[in-house]
């Protein structure tokens, strides 16, 4: 960041500056000799890995608490959280409460003397009576520079809303949901063609990093209040925020099949059934006329691409139903599809 006179400037207070590209992924093997504080460590995916890790190798960690077991893939087998995995292997202690309000879990979590609670995408809200059980009390690590994209999918959501910077931020929770005050922040821009997944392995590794650095301050960082009146949301997806609008603009459908990969997934409504979009690019479309849904050519070699309210969207790498992906060009010779097909929004 540089001044209006070029010489470079301070962040401002409690904004950590970036770290430099050879440092951005910074190994946290080998533990000092300084046992560190006792945490209580509450994560489930696979984005909370690093914090995870970073704990280990520098704090003592004496219990992860994680999400119960859950069936996954198509066979739906019960799966432990990337984090339970984790944790066994480090021969830490795994809680998995159905709900954190229920009586009695207080007291149980209190019986591991811990200084702090660490929490990275848990997934649940945490009542005060279990927020309160350490001194320090409990230091959320959210995807976003808050207050803006409080909730859920904060990752998702700054990516189908066309930002192009988002960050992590540690602060002091709260009862509230991610309405506590900040400790630190740190920003980084978003790609212009990143999606969500690939943006959640960037900001799973900087906000490893900066929890070291606010436990490291725990005793003397100041608490900033959030300013509530700027504050957005972040709601958890559903698989309906990824179905595609045509009569949108090809620019704001690029931004949702970004932001719904890896899940839920964008999808359309073809003549060939459902279709599921995981990687599109927007096109100028001077001259286009056709109705948004129509496909149209996009370039002289032939490349169809779908007519929206203000540009082209042309999908390049799609799933159709029961399929594998494929590219797009692939897809339209299977499906024996040409210009002046329609495609739409998929319904219920």
């Amino acid at each position: 960041m540089k001044s209006k006179k070029g010489a470079p400037s301070e962040p401002p207070p409690n904004r950590v500056a970036p770290a430099e590209p050879a440092l951005e992924r910074e190994s946290f093997r080998g533990a000092s000799s300084d046992p560190g504080l006792r945490v209580l460590f509450y994560g489930t995916p696979a984005f909370a890995l690093p914090t995870l890790e970073a704990l280990l190798a520098h704090h003592q960690v004496v219990a992860v608490i994680t999400q119960p077991d859950k069936p996954a893939g198509r066979g739906r087998a019960v799966t432990p959280s990337p984090v339970k995995r984790r944790a066994l292997l480090a021969a830490v202690p795994v809680l998995q409460p159905p709900r954190l309000r229920d009586a009695g879990w207080p007291e149980r979590l209190a019986e591991y003397r811990a200084d702090v609670a660490v929490v990275a995408a848990f997934g649940q809200i945490l009542p005060k009576a279990v927020l309160d059980v350490q001194a320090h009390g409990s230091i959320n690590v959210h995807a976003s520079v808050l207050p803006r994209y409080r909730g859920a999918a904060p990752i998702a959501w700054a990516i189908m809303r066309g930002e192009t910077e988002t960050g992590i931020t540690t602060f002091q929770m709260d009862p509230g949901m991610d309405t506590g005050d900040m400790l630190l922040t740190e920003a980084t821009p978003i790609g212009p063609e990143e999606t969500a997944g690939e943006l959640s392995v960037r900001l799973a590794e900087i906000g490893a990093r900066l929890l070291l650095q606010t436990l490291e301050g725990i005793d003397t960082l100041p608490r900033i209040p959030q300013d509530h009146a700027k504050a957005t949301l972040a709601p958890r997806l559903k698989k309906e925020d990824g179905w595609l609008r045509p009569a949108e603009p090809a620019r704001d459908l690029v931004n949702r099949v970004r932001g719904c990969n890896p899940w839920p997934g964008a999808a359309l409504l073809t003549p060939a059934g459902r279709l599921l979009l995981w990687r599109a690019a927007a096109r100028p479309a001077p001259g286009v006329t056709a109705p948004p849904g129509t496909l149209v050519p996009a370039s002289p070699e032939g490349v169809l691409a779908i007519a929206t309210a203000d540009g082209l969207l042309v999908p390049l790498e799609v799933q159709p139903e029961n399929r594998k992906a494929m590219p797009w060009a692939d897809f339209l010779r299977g499906a024996r599809l040409a210009a002046g097909a329609r495609v739409s929004e998929p319904v219920p």
